[in-house]
């Protein structure tokens, strides 16, 4: 026997957003990233007004991403999850709207994710009118709809164009072929194209970047085109931290297409000064010698898709195919996955908020990385992406793995007792430069 459900139950049918295969329409305009974030925000608009409907339990129908992805994803809200079966996206929610009403609910309302209009108020008015009516329909003004519901199994999904301006009318056509008496809501905007973004905020709040890069540089001439090339996508801004170099690294940065900001030299006066100019929703900060692997993006947005993460960073590596290089790695991955300590080489990533929270990068001589993890780590997790940022193995080269090696586990070492950073400096110069 099939368990049973509350007569009435809503239905919220989205997806789990995948940076490249979310809201595609829209990434020449967003990016991967941005489109993907779209779809995010929205779906969490969708679900914060529809959990509290005050009518019936809501249920998120997802597809494109594991249960746990999405279990995680939306913890806070207290809903069931149920992914959704095979099939085009008729086939799909009539199974769903059928299983429901099999399980014993009498009135079904299955929404969209795409609808910033969407309310608890237009979910009571569905339900209202399903008191003396088969069918409900929300139509939107590109000619689908966001809203159905029904009191019974109702044929009204087959051989209907989706995503074209026709879906309303032949899902009409069908309700009146069943002779299934129906009611509209009224009409609202769903956001698929670039004049739906332009509609919905007419002041161009959606042309904020989800990602801002900052790369603190000094004289990194010979680097930095190089380091904002690799990095340059639709949707990212990147920002060169100037620290006072001499050699051209500023207006390389520029002619590489990247906005730059002059100060003083440190990399948390640096980075700090960078984050202050970002418009972007998340911060990435990379240093110019290193490179991140090819799908950054998509591993980053992966990770910040958990919201207890309040700090991201990437694994650890430096691409010198030497045996204790290799040992080096796995203790510091060891390091930054167990102890929650990683280095600011692997590339830190936070959300805007966090960063503001966690009052950016304290104003050290040295280790700032390793006292904004430790405050990170107070506010939530610190986890790693898959990839790895390969960082440059002069350092190493230069100095000697040993001793290079020592210094920056005297440091860390130094930091974790509370060592003041400052006296922490001279031992950093002296083994090598910034």
């Amino acid at each position: 026997m099939p368990p049973t459900a509350p007569h009435r139950q809503v239905i919220l049918f989205g997806r789990y957003p995948v940076a490249g295969q979310t809201k595609t329409r829209l990434i020449p305009t967003l990016g991967v990233l941005g489109a993907a974030d779209l779809q995010r925000r929205l779906t969490e608009r969708a679900v914060a007004a529809l959990s509290g409907n005050g009518s019936a339990p809501l249920s998120f129908a997802f597809s494109g991403g594991r249960p746990a992805q999405v279990r995680r994803w939306l913890a806070r809200f207290k809903i069931r999850y149920v992914p959704q079966p095979e099939g085009d996206l008729g086939r799909r929610m009539r199974q769903v709207l059928d299983r429901t009403l099999a399980q014993g609910a009498r009135q079904v309302v299955l929404a969209g994710t795409d609808v910033p209009g969407l309310t608890a108020r237009h979910v009571r008015m569905a339900f209202a009118a399903l008191g003396d009516h088969d069918l409900v329909l929300g139509p939107s003004t590109d000619g689908g709809y966001w809203l159905v519901g029904c009191r019974r199994p109702a044929e009204i999904f087959d051989n209907i164009p989706w995503g074209s301006a026709e879906v309303l009318a032949h899902t009409l056509a069908a309700a009146r072929k069943q002779a299934l008496s129906t009611v509209l809501l009224p009409a609202l905007d769903d956001i698929d194209t670039e004049a739906d973004l332009k509609k919905w905020q007419p002041r161009g709040q959606w042309r904020r970047p989800y990602l801002s890069v900052v790369i603190p540089a000094l004289n990194e001439a010979p680097r930095i085109a190089a380091a904002v090339s690799r990095l340059q996508a639709r949707g990212i801004e990147i920002i060169v931290a100037d620290g006072g170099s001499r050699d051209g690294t500023a207006s390389q940065a520029e002619r590489a297409g990247a906005t730059v900001v002059r100060t003083l030299p440190g990399r948390a006066l640096q980075q700090n000064r960078g984050a202050g100019v970002a418009t972007g929703r998340t911060l990435l900060f990379v240093h110019a010698d290193t490179r991140l692997p090819d799908e950054f993006g998509p591993q980053l947005f992966e990770v910040l898709m958990d919201p207890a993460v309040a700090l991201g960073a990437f694994r650890f590596a430096t691409g010198w195919d030497h045996p204790a290089m290799h040992w080096i790695e796995r203790a510091a991955n060891f390091r930054a996955s167990h102890l929650r300590l990683p280095y600011g080489d692997q590339a830190f990533f936070m959300r805007r908020e966090m960063f503001d929270r966690a009052g950016g990068f304290p104003p050290a001589a040295i280790a700032e990385d390793l006292l904004l993890a430790r405050r990170a780590a107070r506010m939530g997790r610190i986890m790693l992406a898959p990839g790895a940022a390969v960082t440059s193995a002069r350092r190493w080269r230069e100095r000697g793995i040993g001793r290079t090696t020592l210094i920056n586990y005297l440091i860390a070492g130094g930091c974790l007792l509370g060592v003041d950073p400052g006296r922490l400096a001279g031992l950093y110069k002296n083994g090598f430069d910034f």
